[in-house]
């Protein structure tokens, strides 16, 4: 058995894997250069392979990721999905920290967070600005694209704050915090509802340019639109302009169609904006949670277990 590990993102964690798991022939190998060397003959690799390492492997069987999102895996090594190695990722750690996020976003430019920070270190005490500006969620419409783990998560915030919660999502399935779910032909009939929309799906070839220039036209006036999960599905160009005049009244973005965020990009200044470098999820616990997935499968993968979240690599999650 032999297992190759490019690196790892806690000082010390290699080296308990490799005493929790003696039988597993941990490898560490950082260069690339290394990595093709020791994937010759591997039976796993845990991380992304770079599509030269993955095509100097001879027998491999298994790829591990930390992340949720996959979407690269064409671009990185089309020929992994074309292959017999069985891929999986790391799918619950980041559902609660990107949900908080997401309404975190949502009470800052409700709230005008930033303007009162303005405040607070300028030392001025005025509330006329404000007057009759903040927005109440109770009550409002939160319209959620892509109920899995992280849209649940969301789902479940905004109706504790009394929101009324519609969702779409390919394999729409009843939860008690969303009143409807629908499948994604019905998003022109969701997007004129939304007083808050929030985009939590993965970016597949389905999902890619979904919410388009026509489609933000579909967005209610005032609406706020909050993007936690990957860009190229909301059309940034459109985006930025129904900010700019006013028909949209904000946006929280973490992930954009090109990152980073090109400095020339219009919604950097912004002022009803809310930018993040997608980091939504970089909490201690889900970095923590990620290393059980980690031990979890790699514990399977030597007993001969089923994996958890072996990815459907064609389809994209």
């Amino acid at each position: 058995m032999k297992i190759v590990v490019p690196g790892m993102t806690r000082e010390g964690f290699f080296e308990e894997l490799r005493e929790e798991f003696p039988e597993a022939g941990l490898v560490l190998a950082t260069t690339e250069e290394e990595q093709k060397a020791e994937i010759v003959d591997a039976d796993a690799y845990l991380s992304w392979p770079s599509r030269d390492v993955f095509l100097a492997a001879k027998k491999l069987r298994w790829v591990h990721v930390h992340s949720t999102g996959v979407e690269s895996l064409a671009l990185r090594t089309p020929e992994l999905i074309e292959s017999d190695v069985v891929f999986t990722n790391t799918r619950g750690p980041h559902d609660n920290p990107i949900a908080d996020h997401a309404l975190a976003m949502m009470l800052f430019l409700g709230h005008k967070m930033g303007p009162l920070w303005d405040d607070k270190k300028a030392r001025r005490w005025d509330g006329k600005p404000y007057f009759e500006k903040f927005v109440e969620m109770n009550g409002s419409v939160l319209g959620i694209l892509g109920l899995g783990g992280i849209g649940s998560a969301v789902a479940r915030r905004g109706n504790g704050f009394g929101m009324k919660v519609y969702a779409v999502d390919k394999f729409p399935k009843p939860i008690p915090e969303v009143q409807e779910v629908w499948t994604p032909d019905r998003i022109d009939e969701l997007l004129p509802l939304c007083d808050w929309f929030v985009v939590t799906s993965p970016l597949t070839s389905e999902t890619r340019g979904f919410i388009d220039r026509r489609r933000v036209g579909l967005l209610k006036h005032g609406a706020f639109v909050i993007v936690v999960s990957r860009g190229n599905i909301v059309d940034e160009e459109a985006l930025a302009e129904s900010l700019q005049d006013g028909r949209l009244r904000g946006a929280g973005i973490d992930a954009f169609a090109k990152e980073p965020l090109p400095q020339d990009s219009p919604l950097w200044g912004l002022d009803n904006v809310m930018i993040s470098p997608h980091n939504a999820g970089v909490t201690p616990e889900n970095w923590e949670a990620r290393r059980q997935v980690l031990r979890e499968n790699l514990k399977r993968f030597l007993n001969g277990e089923p994996f958890l979240y072996v990815v459907d690599k064609k389809a994209g999650f």
